[in-house]
């Protein structure tokens, strides 16, 4: 059998502390996680087939690893065979989620538990399936496991770290290399699809953009054209082999004013306060303390935004330091301490009736004696290339 890719002692023991005597789990991102890197091709954007879903199902038991399992789908044998992972017990036979459900309560029968209770994501359960589970598992209590997953993934490893370095380095040139091919009269879509061709062709799975042109704040993708002098807003995100990087930087068509200079020099203050604090041991909630302390200094202050979260697998998550941001969620990890290997999202924006949306968004690593800032370049005015 192989070893598995993370600490089954670790997760033992989140287990224990919640209550929970297995997991049932369902999300990509989390099998990602758990399975090493698996993710099966065939259904990597889509999950409908037929009338049914792909939902795989992977059982992990509290301090028994010998006895997890994995439900795929009825082809899923060739993906396993080209990325053999550790669970030895496998099914390839669920063309459906309902069915994925049976087989999977199926297993967790086979393993003599008389009233588990079981730990799910039930974000990632589709109703059909939730029914035939507890149908299948009357005696079962379930229960949600999503942020002991969420915990296990908290602190980064060195082979993911890098995988978020690939993707914050090929954001960030891809919107660089878009900075310099602007020219005047682009439309905003335009650009975007542009920017979309420069990340894919740098190996990323691109995700989105968010854009804001001239003395404008909306930020979808519109037929807006760039005016000589204006400047670009692009906040984009896409990932390397699942690990995501959003980032934002700015440009401008023409030379920028001294206002605009003002502006995201106001900005790159409070990113810079940010990430003071941040190294192994400091509370999450220091990120927001000094940043704020530096946003009441700035001038446009009343205009300005700061949000910083978690970065990993999915766009915020642990840590989640504020229950005040534009994602709902509690700050549990803002009196707790920062651990070596957490990824940050650290973001400032300001708006300008007269020049428009500026900011800076950033992707931060906590380190034992501080932080390492990745794909750290751009963060001026970019500027179109001279033709």
């Amino acid at each position: 059998m192989q070893s598995t890719p993370f600490s089954t002692v670790k997760l033992d023991t989140l287990l224990d502390e919640s209550g929970i005597d297995m997991l049932l789990v369902t999300s990509k991102h989390n099998l990602q996680y758990l399975l090493g890197g698996y993710r099966y091709y065939f259904f990597e954007h889509l999950d409908t087939i037929g009338l049914g879903r792909y939902l795989p199902i992977l059982g992990y038991l509290k301090g028994q690893v010998d006895q997890s399992f994995y439900v795929g789908s009825g082809d899923e044998s060739w993906g396993i065979e080209v990325f053999p992972f550790w669970p030895q017990r496998i099914s390839t036979e669920a063309w459906t989620s309902t069915e994925a459900a049976r087989i999977a309560a199926l297993y967790v029968k086979s393993l003599g538990l008389t009233a588990p209770k079981i730990g799910l994501e039930l974000e990632f359960w589709t109703a059909n399936a939730w029914e035939t589970l507890r149908s299948q598992l009357p005696g079962a209590t379930f229960v949600d496991s999503t942020e002991v997953l969420e915990e296990l993934r908290a602190a980064k490893t060195t082979e993911e770290l890098n995988q978020i370095r690939k993707a914050a380095a090929a954001i960030v040139d891809s919107m660089v290399a878009t900075f310099h091919w602007l020219r005047e009269g682009m439309i905003e879509t335009d650009i975007v699809e542009h920017l979309r061709m420069e990340e894919t062709s740098r190996g990323l799975d691109y995700g989105f953009t968010l854009i804001a042109t001239g003395p404008t704040f909306g930020r979808g993708p519109s037929s807006r054209r760039i005016g000589n002098g204006e400047i670009i807003s692009i906040d984009t995100g896409g990932q390397w082999h699942g690990y995501l990087a959003d980032m934002a930087r700015m440009g401008v068509l023409g030379e920028p004013i001294a206002l605009m200079k003002e502006l995201l020099d106001e900005v790159d203050s409070v990113q810079t306060a940010a990430r003071t604090p941040v190294k192994a041991g400091a509370l999450g909630g220091s990120i927001y303390d000094s940043a704020l302390k530096a946003l009441e200094t700035c001038p446009h202050r009343a205009d300005m935004h700061f949000v910083a979260h978690g970065m990993g697998l999915i766009p915020h998550e642990a840590p989640r330091l504020t229950a005040t941001g534009p994602v709902p969620y509690p700050d549990k990890h803002a009196k707790r301490p920062l651990q070596t290997g957490m990824v940050l999202s650290i973001e400032t924006s300001l708006k300008h009736p007269d020049v428009g949306f500026v900011k800076l968004e950033d992707t931060v690593v906590v380190t034992d004696s501080g932080w390492e800032a990745l794909g750290d370049w751009g963060r001026g005015w970019n500027q179109p290339t001279r033709q």
